[in-house]
């Protein structure tokens, strides 16, 4: 038998046997175990397809039940050896994270960061919508941001030029002073002692499945779901000194 010939069967016995592999499983994300520590899941209050048609409902079964998960058991896995994690709110873990065991320091920073962000998030959504800012709440954005219009079209800006993951918030002092921020990844204002009255979460987790690659109209969608009565609250808590996430 020529080298050849040997080499034509061994490839032919290779490509039969390649059609017979079973295609491996298309990947998924696991289910949120139960929490089995200090940290929980905090509910939506509202269904999954409560905001569409701007946020669809799977989007927001995967990022809340799983994406959201995730955090929050990792916060229990760290808060099995390390105590701190779970028995040291959350503002002062992030505020003080480059104190926090090295061990743990980028992956609980991370898991911190966004549990806080996610459980923000939930909160200042509703489905149809809300009254417009009004009040306290609408006399700073006037003050401060320049008017709700002007806030808007500043905020999708600074959405639309996140590099890669992240977030826009807007933050809120205990004088009640709004700012305009961006942070990358699953960072949290928290971390640079600031407080967040709310924000807009720009991982692509958070719209890819209805927008692909538009964030900008995910961006200019949210503010129909965006919940100004819990804003309001968020900004007299802030003002009060008792706004925790």
């Amino acid at each position: 038998m020529t080298n050849a010939t040997l080499s034509r069967r061994l490839f032919l016995a290779g490509a039969a046997t390649a059609l017979t592999v079973p295609a491996m499983p298309r990947a998924v994300f696991a289910q949120a175990a139960p929490a089995t520590g200090p940290f929980t899941l905090p509910q939506l209050g509202y269904a999954f397809n409560a905001l569409e048609p701007h946020i669809d409902a799977m989007t927001m079964e995967i990022h809340s039940q799983r994406h959201h998960g995730a955090f929050v058991t990792n916060l229990n896995n760290f808060a099995k050896d390390h105590g701190i994690i779970g028995s040291t709110p959350i503002a002062k873990l992030l505020a003080e994270w480059q104190q926090l065991p090295e061990a743990i320091r980028m992956g609980a920073k991370n898991s911190l960061g966004g549990h806080a962000n996610h459980a923000m998030f939930w909160q200042i959504m509703t489905p149809g919508g809300a009254k417009a800012p009004e009040g306290d709440l609408k006399a700073a954005i006037d003050r401060d941001l320049g008017g709700f219009d002007k806030m808007k079209a500043d905020f999708n800006g600074a959405g639309g030029r996140v590099f890669g993951s992240g977030w826009v918030f807007v933050t809120v002092n205990k004088d009640g002073k709004l700012a305009l921020v961006s942070k990358p990844g699953q960072d949290n204002p928290m971390m640079d002692g600031q407080m967040v009255l709310f924000g807009n979460d720009v991982w692509e987790h958070a719209y890819y499945l209805k927008y692909q690659n538009r964030r900008p109209e995910y961006l200019a969608n949210w503010w129909n779901v965006a919940n100004w009565s819990k804003i309001g609250e968020r900004y007299a808590a802030a003002k009060a000194g008792k706004l925790a996430i």
